[in-house]
């Protein structure tokens, strides 16, 4: 399984983070994609990259959450590391619209200029979407072209939702919000195109049932594939094979 979406940088792995990465190596997690938020967690994020070659693999983005007054500075060092080195994606950036809309048109500014560069290094978006998915979709209908691919993370729309996501060439990520009984995702989840999703768990954040309400992590992401194989009536074999087929072209990850 690849992994597509784990802030494993995060200070609620502190005591535990080697043990936590050999449970999702013992799961058959093959591959973790760390999301950036800021300047702040890129320390973090590359000392596991570099600990952890070809098994953690870090992104560069700004998240939405983190787009404030002074947002240019902060997209600043997100483009010199963009020249410095290479990454696996632009991510996590995006729109939020769930705690505060107050920075919305800057959040919309720092999503086209990024997306501009996803475009100019030929590199996947990572796209955070919370109470703003139409709003997204309508940005990406608009600047979308050849060079541009990407993933609807933490997807939890709707049909419609998720036939213009496939009709733009991008895929969504599905996490353990699919296991929730509230979801309202079940019928959803009978139709879906497999070729168009990845697997996901945004560790620390939303841990799928059983363990829904506490601390998330990579190894989880099983659950969410099983979850999705008995929603689709297929095996979970079927499910991991597809979906790891698709992070490795999404992500252009080597077999």
């Amino acid at each position: 399984m690849i992994e597509t979406h784990a802030h494993i940088y995060d200070e609620q792995f502190k005591e535990d983070r080697a043990d936590m990465l050999e449970r999702a190596k013992d799961s058959g997690v093959e591959s973790i994609i760390m999301p950036n938020i800021d300047h702040t967690s890129v320390e973090g994020m590359l000392e596991l990259e570099d600990r952890y070659p070809n098994f953690c693999m870090a992104t560069m983005g700004l998240h939405p959450c983190s787009v404030k007054k002074n947002f240019e500075k902060e997209l600043y060092r997100v483009e010199e590391w963009l020249n410095r080195r290479d990454f696996v994606a632009i991510g996590e950036i995006g729109t939020d619209l769930y705690w505060d809309t107050t920075f919305e048109q800057e959040q919309v500014e720092a999503f086209r200029i990024q997306v501009g560069w996803a475009k100019q290094k030929h590199r996947p978006i990572i796209i955070h979407c919370r109470s703003s998915l139409d709003m997204t979709i309508d940005l990406i209908e608009e600047l979308n072209n050849e060079q541009l691919t990407g993933v609807f993370h933490c997807f939890n729309g709707d049909e419609a939702q998720f036939e213009r996501i496939k009709a733009l060439g991008f895929y969504v990520g599905l996490g353990g919000v699919i296991t929730f009984k509230n979801s309202g995702m079940k019928d959803l989840l009978q139709k879906i195109d497999m070729e168009r999703v990845v697997l996901e768990t945004d560790s620390p954040y939303l841990a799928p049932v059983p363990h829904r309400g506490k601390r998330n992590e990579p190894s989880y992401v099983q659950l969410v594939a099983q979850h999705l194989a008995d929603a689709k009536e297929k095996s979970i074999d079927e499910i991991i094979s597809q979906t790891t087929i698709n992070a490795q072209k999404l992500f252009k990850i080597n077999d």
